[in-house]
């Protein structure tokens, strides 16, 4: 791929929002950028942590799996959000198994140039504690949903947040592509397949979502609210 294609997919990851061109292309330099199939893993869980990944295009999820066998998905990511930053204040390897969901591309550097980098870049520094602190923010109210919400409102909750991450405006219908199965969402709302298609389904029939293979749309997002309360 062309240089000029590296740097801006680079200046559209969120964390480097107000670095010039100067600084964009040291950090140029010190990335490589990798194309990763639907379904393939990026990282695994004990993965020595010696990389930090920069998510371009596509979507990822991070999920853990218990000791029974039963995968518990964590987060879905989407392009201009980073892989692996946990690692820098944890120690050992990685956590969670890091997957592809669709056709990804990221941006690889190695997490000693980037705690470099972060170290002598004040305004950086402050971007990624804010990023971090965002990130476990959004696990503690994922395990919050999961303790004290019901099937059905745990569900309603994962549309609204997955309309606010990556779903689209047009003609007052919020929009968002399909690129998790009803079993995905099942592992991010602690319940199983077949209750999630029967949520979404009569959500469908009250004439609030409709989905397809391609996407889903919300057609009533105030209502949808009101019942994830």
């Amino acid at each position: 791929m062309a240089e000029k294609s590296k740097f801006w997919y680079l200046k559209n990851i969120n964390i480097f929002d107000g670095m010039d061109d100067v600084q964009m292309g040291h950090i140029e330099k010190m990335t490589t950028m990798t194309y990763v199939d639907k379904h393939r893993p990026i990282y695994f869980p004990e993965q020595p942590s010696n990389n930090i990944y920069f998510l371009k295009e596509g979507h990822v999820k991070l999920s853990r799996i218990h000791e029974d066998g039963r995968e518990i998905i964590l987060d879905v990511l989407g392009p201009g959000e980073i892989l692996g930053e946990l690692s820098l204040i944890e120690e050992g390897g990685q956590k969670e198994l890091a997957e592809a969901l669709d056709n990804v591309l990221i941006c690889t550097m190695n997490k000693r140039d980037f705690e470099t980098m972060v170290m002598n870049n004040p305004a950086l520094n402050l971007r990624l504690t804010k990023w971090v602190g965002l990130r476990l923010r959004r696990f503690e109210e994922k395990m919050s949903e999961l303790a004290f919400k019901d099937v059905n409102k745990r569900i309603i909750s994962f549309l609204i947040r997955y309309a606010e991450d990556f779903g689209k405006i047009k003609g007052g219908t919020v929009t968002i592509p399909s690129f998790l199965s009803h079993q995905e969402i099942a592992y991010l709302t602690a319940t199983s397949r077949q209750t999630v298609t029967t949520v979404l389904n009569d959500l469908k029939t009250q004439r609030l979502i409709d989905f397809s293979r391609k996407e889903f749309a919300i057609k009533n997002f105030d209502k949808l609210r009101q019942l994830s309360l």
